[in-house]
């Protein structure tokens, strides 16, 4: 079951739309997230959670069968033996209901993420100097 798509302006909001059992799930992985990426700020982008640092980190959204994961494409390369296992795209994962939630791979991305936004904005910082 999809969300009702909504100008969400919060990710309270976007996973409120969830029955409980979707509820739980998506607070799960985004209190994963949090745990990851302290200083990444909340916001809705693409109509999805997406936590922000420096730049995008990471979405995630519900759907019918899965969770999707969206690491961009560095955080699917970077993890592609891991997640071979799993559907997805180049930059997505998508992660079944039917299964425990992998969160100790999405910790490992979501850290990797962190890193790399890291570098990239004081790259960009170096060479304003």
């Amino acid at each position: 079951m999809e969300s009702k798509k909504a100008g969400f302006t919060s990710i309270d909001e976007y996973i409120g739309t969830f029955p409980e059992d979707r509820q739980k799930i998506l607070q799960e992985v985004r209190a994963t997230i949090q745990a990851a990426a302290p200083d990444a700020k909340e916001k809705i982008s693409y109509q999805m959670p997406t936590f922000d640092l420096k730049g995008n980190l990471v979405h995630f959204a519900a759907f019918k069968n899965h969770i999707g994961f969206y690491p961009t494409p560095s955080g699917t390369e970077a993890f592609k033996e891991e997640i071979a296992r799993y559907q997805g795209a180049k930059g997505s994962i998508r992660l079944p209901l039917d299964e425990p939630m992998p969160l100790d791979l999405i910790t490992r991305i979501v850290k990797m993420r962190v890193a790399e936004n890291l570098k990239k904005a004081e790259e960009k910082s170096r060479k304003r100097k």
